[in-house]
């Protein structure tokens, strides 16, 4: 499996967030691949809301932003004012075979500080509108449903709707997962 793509909701605090400035969107850069990793790898040890179960290195993200870059397909990040990398999100090819090549699964994550705030609400946003741009059909978001109802309602408030279940499909931290599909056409 993929990334699973999601606005966390782990690390949100239970009081109602505070107004945040607004994050700046634009194309992930190699100097942001570290931070990106970070927040990355911070979900791989803490969460289920990714199914790797291995901390990624930074040869992967490398990979990743020319692998994207060389396709067409988006890679943006959200950052604060002073430049730090709240998050990321990206759309890449659904499979690899060209058939596949107008469908893309969409991935967002956000540092646990930054959740909460409307950020992957901008990041979604942004994504959508560069994955059209870059001629993509549809998007996919591929959910474990009981870590990310933060996520799951995100996506279907932009127009995401149920497009499958596949239940037991993972095993992290000893619990059996099932994995949420929604689909939207751009």
């Amino acid at each position: 499996m993929s990334d699973t793509p999601t606005v966390p909701q782990q690390g949100v605090s239970a009081q109602a967030p505070q107004a945040a400035p607004a994050a700046r969107i634009r194309p992930a850069a190699a100097e942001d691949l570290a931070a990106i990793r970070n927040i990355y790898n911070h979900y791989v040890r803490t969460s289920t809301v990714t199914f790797d179960e291995e901390e990624t290195d930074l040869a992967v993200w490398e990979h990743k932003l020319d692998l994207l870059g060389a396709t067409g397909l988006p890679f943006l990040v959200a950052e604060d004012a002073e430049g730090i990398v709240l998050g990321f999100a990206y759309a890449q090819h659904w499979r690899a075979k060209s058939a596949y090549r107008f469908s893309a699964e969409n991935t967002i994550y956000l540092s646990p500080d930054a959740a909460g705030r409307g950020r992957g609400k901008a990041l979604l946003e942004a994504l959508l509108d560069a994955s059209a741009k870059a001629g993509l059909h549809e998007l996919i978001a591929v959910i474990e449903p009981t870590a990310a109802a933060a996520s799951i309602a995100l996506h279907r408030r932009y127009g995401f709707v149920d497009a499958g279940h596949l239940k037991g499909v993972g095993v992290k931290f000893g619990r059996t997962l099932d994995v949420l599909f929604l689909q939207r056409s751009l």
